[in-house]
């Protein structure tokens, strides 16, 4: 098949017009009139994450962060997203990416679920029928150090950070994979009592804890990885053709204790 036959039917279940307004969606390099057997998925295209690619034969990446975000002036091998650039092309690997429109149409439901939350509703309203994140009951009232290791279980992640009394008992949820501390406002008019999302600063952590709500950072990678075999499996059912591999599972730090 044709690049441009999968990227129709990616944008025919995740429109680009669904992307918020500053984010960079679609496909950002290569041709999409070349034919595709090998599609590679990976949270961010690194240059770990472009040489697994490149050794599993793949001839177009799937990320769902953006390599590029702004407008790049020159492509050279003088600085690493020109190198990232100029190997994809040289490797004739189509380079695509789906972000804040698949974090609405996709995240949003599969992070909830995973939380197994109850009663979901769309925590932001972008559009009509549609938006970032979920406000849920979890399967069952819990204490906020019970619902840490229930966060964990579900991402399959080794740690998250808590802010809030480890004992205090909580039932009323909200999700937001990536960096969510931007619904704050949203989490508090739902009256949730316990907020998982990642990238949560100091003071974010500490105001929300005064506002009433506990956090649990989960990570941006730690949240958001699961994209990987999602669309993976999706992509299996759709067009059993493809050959389908993903980026290890590896996040992009260290944790010494």
């Amino acid at each position: 098949m044709k690049v441009n036959e999968l990227t129709a039917w990616l944008e025919s279940r995740y429109p680009a017009s669904s992307a918020e307004e500053w984010d960079n969606v679609g496909l950002l390099v290569g041709d999409d009139t070349r034919e595709v057997t090998h599609v590679f998925l990976a949270l961010d295209l690194t240059q770990d994450t472009l040489s697994e690619a490149l050794d599993a034969g793949a001839d177009m990446i799937i990320t769902h962060h953006p390599m590029i975000f702004k407008g790049m002036k020159k492509i050279n091998n003088h600085d690493f997203q020109g190198r990232k650039v100029l190997s994809l092309i040289r490797n004739g690997i189509a380079y695509y990416a789906m972000h804040t429109n698949y974090d609405i149409l996709g995240m949003a439901k599969l992070s909830a679920d995973r939380l197994k939350l109850r009663e979901q509703e769309i925590l932001t309203v972008t559009e009509e029928g549609q938006g970032l994140g979920r406000f849920g009951l979890l399967p069952h009232k819990m204490s906020l150090r019970e619902c840490a290791e229930h966060v964990k279980k579900a991402f399959g992640i080794p740690e998250v950070r808590v802010y809030g009394d480890p004992e205090k008992e909580v039932e009323r949820a909200a999700v937001c994979t990536g960096s969510g501390k931007s619904l704050m406002e949203d989490v508090l008019a739902f009256g949730a009592e316990v907020y998982v999302t990642g990238d949560i600063d100091h003071h974010t952590g500490l105001d929300a804890v005064e506002q009433g709500i506990c956090l649990i950072d989960a990570g941006h990678y730690g949240t958001e990885y699961i994209f990987m075999e999602a669309m993976k499996q999706q992509l299996a059912l759709a067009f059993p053709e493809l050959t389908l591999s993903a980026a290890a599972v590896r996040h992009p730090y260290t944790l010494i204790v």
